[in-house]
């Protein structure tokens, strides 16, 4: 048995200890994409407009990904706090082993189709062949995201947010050094632009995915044997899809809108998809924490649901919403105050610059509601109600906000503030249903395991694995 974090009925998760880590490592995270951003702004706006419609793409990847990395992990915290152990490493093995597969089954999608997907997104001249460049070598290598993906979550929900964290630190140190050798030719290596910047993203994925593994081995309650890498049950399988599948595809989902968004943006001209991505930077910083806390709140409510004690995560969502609600609100203050220099950051063309301004200042209306997403959905995933969020989203998202926003952008022509507004609106039509739900309770039917009983709900007895 390895070192453990608190675990097993009746244990007290501290929401600080889990979150702040949580906070770190997605800021970190969030630096790859901003670094990526600004060193290549220092090359030309029609770069960061060919790397960001590239990103879309390979942000649908890693939601795809997440399918058995999330799915796992809410099953694995389950299973914890039920003190089931073994189960819980056969799991962990199972889940990195299927998204190694199918890391490999889109990188080479990426490989063989790079050309026709970044031509659907109406690009051309030398936004198109950065575009190309970038995804070509990022989404040729994206099977590596699919092994953090897995690995990160699983460690995560033992309680070792901290590991996790500094993985993130180490992998952004290395990111941000490659990148400025390799964009600009540092250290004596070749000036590359923007394919610098995607084999950078690529190397230290790769150093990040050989420290996750050893880390596995050092943390986890029971250590995983190899076998269990390469014995697969149909019974477990089930349990991450019954969860993975409607998280990711409520995902993909919100991402494939945001693609219909760009393409949007596409005819409004190059100065507005620069002032998109930079003004998306941006206003991630808005949401980071409320993200953090939503993924601490979900670990909680895994491991209480779990061990029965669905009273006190139900008052532990509440308390985690306002908090989260209030760290939001006070980000939202200082971006739209500060809009202006944050914009200037990235860019010195005062018409991109009043594009993302004006956009920023509705991050009062936008951030508010996602917020409230990202806590209640996340802990409604973590309490085995996976279904509802994607319902709703489908709802809101494919029939409400994208045809708003086409009549905000091509018939009122409000540009990409009509954009942010449809974005808006969808955050906060799901939020009021996911407040709605989260306060009926209905998702306490929906737990893994059988508290009662010891047993899990599906197929039951316990079938073999299968190879």
């Amino acid at each position: 048995m390895a070192a453990t974090a608190a675990n097993g009925p009746g244990m007290k998760m501290n929401l600080f200890h889990l979150t702040w880590p949580i906070f770190l490592e997605l800021f970190l995270f969030m630096l790859m994409g901003l670094a990526d951003t600004f060193m290549l702004s220092a090359l030309s706006d029609d770069a960061v407009s060919g790397v960001g419609t590239a990103n879309q793409y390979v942000q649908i990847a890693i939601l795809v990904l997440e399918v058995v990395g999330n799915g796992a992990a809410i099953v694995v915290a389950q299973y914890l706090g039920s003190r089931r152990y073994m189960e819980a490493a056969k799991i962990s093995a199972m889940a990195i082993s299927l998204n190694l597969l199918a890391g490999l089954l889109i990188s080479g999608v990426f490989l063989l189709f790079t050309s026709q997907m970044m031509r659907a997104m109406n690009l051309q001249g030398d936004i198109l062949a950065h575009a190309e460049t970038y995804l070509v070598i990022v989404g040729g290598g994206i099977f590596l995201q699919a092994i953090i993906n897995s690995l990160a979550a699983i460690i995560r929900v033992h309680g070792f947010t901290k590991q996790t964290m500094f993985v993130s630190l180490g992998m952004n140190i290395i990111h941000v050094i490659g990148n400025y050798a390799l964009i600009f030719g540092k250290f004596g290596m070749p000036a590359l632009g923007v394919k610098g910047a995607a084999i950078s993203s690529v190397g230290s994925r790769l150093v990040a995915v050989l420290f996750f593994l050893w880390l596995l081995y050092k943390v986890l309650d029971y250590r995983i044997d190899f076998q269990f890498y390469f014995k697969w049950s149909k019974r477990y399988i089930t349990q991450i899809l019954q969860i993975g599948l409607p998280s990711a595809f409520e995902q993909v989902l919100y991402q494939a809108c945001q693609i219909v968004f760009l393409y949007y943006v596409t005819y409004l001209g190059t100065e507005a998809l620069a002032a998109r991505q930079y003004a998306t930077n941006v206003s991630m910083f808005s949401y980071l924490f409320a993200l953090a806390i939503g993924l601490g709140t979900s670990i909680i409510t895994g491991r209480l649901v779990g061990s029965g004690e669905k009273n006190e995560v139900y008052s532990q969502v509440w308390s985690s919403l306002q908090r989260a609600l209030a760290f939001t609100a006070f980000m939202v203050v200082i971006v739209m105050a500060l809009r202006y220099p944050l914009m200037r950051l990235f860019t010195d063309n005062e018409a991109i610059i009043q594009l993302g301004a004006s956009v920023l200042l509705l991050s009062c209306l936008l951030e508010t509601g996602r917020t409230v997403n990202m806590v209640i959905i996340n802990s409604l995933r973590a309490s085995g109600d996976a279904k509802f969020p994607v319902l709703m989203g489908a709802i809101s998202m494919v029939l409400i906000s994208l045809p708003l926003g086409y009549f905000f952008v091509f018939v009122l022509d409000l540009g990409l503030v009509g954009i942010w507004l449809a974005i808006a609106t969808d955050e906060w039509i799901r939020a009021i249903s996911m407040a709605l739900r989260w306060k009926s309770r209905v998702w306490e039917r929906y737990a893994l395991v059988d508290t009662s009983s010891q047993k899990t709900l599906i197929d039951t007895p316990v079938e073999p694995d299968v190879v």
